[in-house]
């Protein structure tokens, strides 16, 4: 009895994930992990892309050049593998975060024995994501958030046409080798350079064109500004003003 009651809840848990988890076009893959050093260490992004490709889904590495559909970063989900510490056995798990940091869905962990780390974290990984397969995601047209935080469809009826304005992410020069990439953290997102190193710390507002930031002490907000990005603060009672490249 407990075992089918136990059934049950996970059944009803996993289709009442599905139902927000299909509201996200596609997801993005981090090419490094807090748990492993370097990018794409012990191929683990390659693995979560497969795997997520796999289960359904349109992914993407987060130095990717996104096609123009997907320029609304609310219109996504951003995948994290984090690992639990255990003695002689690698434990991994998923987590689904969107735009502003809020977990979505996290995975069943995935256990494995092998000792060489690279068929351990695939193992675990696989077997992380059957619950993620069973998931049975299809997108449903329609948008969670939208960039000013409310909720919006994307499959609508015709209608006469309306003007609306709306604030266009830049478009990041992926070619630049100065270029930072976002990762969502609770309260908006860190900037990262390919060391990985940690260069900015974004702080979100009520306007998606606009961040609180905070840079080797100095607090700044970071602006777009003609298809650009500007991390902008004061010294010495002057208005300075930086480009910053950051890919979201």
């Amino acid at each position: 009895m407990k075992i089918k009651f136990l059934v049950f809840i996970l059944f009803t848990s996993f289709i009442g994930f599905s139902q927000s988890i299909n509201d996200y076009k596609a997801v993005i893959v981090p090419i490094n992990f807090d748990f492993a050093k370097g990018i794409n260490p012990y191929r683990l992004s390659t693995m979560t892309k497969a795997n997520l490709i796999k289960a359904g889904f349109q992914a993407f590495y987060e130095n990717d050049q996104l096609p123009a559909e997907l320029l609304n970063r609310c219109d996504l989900l951003y995948a994290d593998v984090k690992r639990d510490n255990a003695f002689l056995v690698t434990k991994l798990f998923v987590e689904f975060k969107d735009c502003y940091g809020k977990v979505v869905y996290t995975s069943e962990t995935g256990r494995s024995k092998e000792k060489e780390y690279e068929v351990a974290y695939r193992e675990s990984l696989d077997m992380a994501f059957l619950s993620i397969y069973g998931l049975h995601y299809k997108y449903s047209g329609k948008t969670a958030i939208t960039a000013s935080g409310v909720a919006s469809t994307a499959a609508v009826t015709a209608a006469p046409a309306v003007a609306v304005t709306t604030v266009s992410a830049p478009v990041a020069d992926v070619s630049d080798p100065n270029l930072l990439y976002a990762q969502p953290t609770e309260n908006g997102y860190q900037l990262i350079d390919k060391t990985p190193k940690v260069v900015m710390k974004l702080l979100k507002t009520s306007r998606p064109d606009s961040f609180i930031a905070i840079k080797d002490g100095i607090q700044g907000s970071l602006n777009a500004k003609d298809n650009q990005w500007f991390f902008e603060y004061y010294q010495n009672d002057k208005l300075i003003s930086e480009k910053v490249s950051v890919k979201f």
